[in-house]
């Protein structure tokens, strides 16, 4: 006779080193990103970042900053985006995870995120956000110098966007925009 292992908590989560998220009561360990992505993913929040405090709207996050949201029906309770925007309240202790799903979610592809079975991955992830309540995600592909942006009420529809285009997260952040040119630079 096996003895079932207690499911993980959010306050389990916070006591983890590195880059995780609980799905379906386990905690779930990602590797550690290489250069390429992380400088991407720091050229977004660097650009998000500046759009917040210029606007007064929301909060730009970095890597690796959580987020509880509800248990999804994936069995998903938390995100750790690459970058991510933010509007909603701020938690009550400033050292706990952000409280609801990131209004803006970017996602920088790494060298093991290509291939059939990462993409089924990344469509089930991207699934994942809507069903949370994520407005916009963004499929960062550094290879092809590639962005492709999601919408909640068009999740199967990829705009992509390229070299020379500005890219945007409407209806995520509104007004804000950033070349595409900057961001893989």
């Amino acid at each position: 006779m096996s003895i079932a292992k207690p499911a993980a908590s959010l306050d389990d989560l916070l006591a983890v080193d590195g880059k995780a998220e609980l799905i379906a009561g386990r905690i779930v360990h990602f590797m550690p990103t290489g250069f390429r992505p992380g400088r991407i993913a720091a050229r977004v929040f660097r650009s998000l970042d500046d759009f917040a405090e210029e606007s007064g709207r929301g909060v730009a996050t970095t890597d690796n900053v959580g987020f509880a949201v509800a248990e999804l029906s994936s069995g998903r309770e938390s995100f750790a985006p690459d970058a991510a925007y933010y509007t909603g309240p701020l938690p009550a202790n400033p050292m706990r995870f952000l409280p609801g799903p990131p209004t803006f979610a970017v996602e920088v592809r790494s060298e093991g995120d290509y291939g059939p079975a990462a993409e089924s991955e990344m469509a089930a992830k991207r699934a994942d956000y809507f069903e949370a309540g994520t407005l916009v995600v963004w499929d960062v592909d550094p290879v092809a110098s590639r962005i492709r942006k999601y919408q909640r009420d068009r999740p199967a529809r990829g705009v992509e966007f390229g070299p020379g285009d500005q890219a945007d997260a409407e209806p995520a952040a509104p007004g804000w925009r950033v070349a595409v040119d900057r961001i893989f630079a």
